[in-house]
């Protein structure tokens, strides 16, 4: 079984100078590669030095909604022209907390990360966060399809997932799929085709159970795909590789 962690980051502070036995870690649960995911300057740097250290890991690089008003285009523009980056992210929309930045901001931070997208046939990784709404219409106008889009830990119903499907997302999956509270999710990983299917841990975030309440990391990302093998009535096997090639076609790793 080879489990490929779409959305980590092993940038984080909680995992600094350990990154050797995290990926040694993730190895025993057959986690085989993971992409790190950048949100502003430091992490997108980070995120990139780790991945010129270890061949397993794969950088992606953007700002996130909390740090739209930091963005910095010319170092996006070059940042993506190295060859271990290969995505933009987390880019999106979050308004969970509405005083700041701005709606206004961080939609103008997301299109232009978009056009960037477009330009250079970048896949994006997609933060959205009490959001659906302006992110749906957003990428209705940017079509991204033939780049590649992922919904990072996608947390909605299904009538959401339809909308997002049709407009060609990969749909990524956290270990909020694994909680018993969260029904809405449950629903929608069963109704998730398994060619747009992704699975991934967040890290250090959002862990799945049987270790919800500790620090997460990429090895749990094999808790995840075993919650959605359960919920879809297929052996975790099937799951691991459908995701495992869909993570490798979307940031064009085959």
């Amino acid at each position: 079984m080879k489990i490929f962690d779409s959305h980590t980051h092993l940038n984080d502070e909680a995992f600094q100078g350990k990154t050797k036995e995290y990926i040694a870690n993730a190895k025993e649960l057959d986690v085989d590669e993971m992409a790190i995911i950048g949100s502003n300057e430091e992490f997108n740097i980070e995120a990139i030095r780790l991945a010129q250290n270890f061949e397993p890991l794969h950088a992606v690089v953007g700002w996130h909604p909390e740090f739209a008003k930091e963005y910095n285009e010319e170092q996006l523009v070059n940042q993506i022209k190295l060859p271990e980056v290969v995505a933009i992210g987390e880019i999106g929309l979050d308004y969970h907390w509405e005083e700041d930045p701005a709606p206004e901001i961080q939609k103008a931070t997301l299109i232009k990360q978009l056009d960037v997208a477009q330009q250079y046939d970048m896949p994006v990784s997609i933060h959205c966060r009490d959001a659906f709404d302006d992110m749906y219409q957003i990428l209705k106008d940017h079509d991204m399809s033939k780049s590649g889009i992922i919904m990072h830990s996608f947390n909605g119903d299904i009538n959401w997932l339809n909308k997002f499907l049709d407009l060609g997302l990969q749909i990524s999956y956290s270990g909020v799929v694994s909680f018993k509270n969260a029904p809405e999710v449950h629903e929608s990983a069963i109704n998730t085709p398994l060619d747009r299917l992704l699975v991934e841990t967040d890290a250090p975030y959002l862990t799945p159970e049987p270790y919800r309440g500790h620090q997460n990391q990429p090895a749990y990302t094999r808790y995840v795909v075993d919650a959605i093998a359960k919920l879809k009535d297929i052996s975790p096997n099937e799951v691991a590789e459908h995701t495992f090639n869909n993570a490798r076609k979307v940031y064009k790793l085959n």
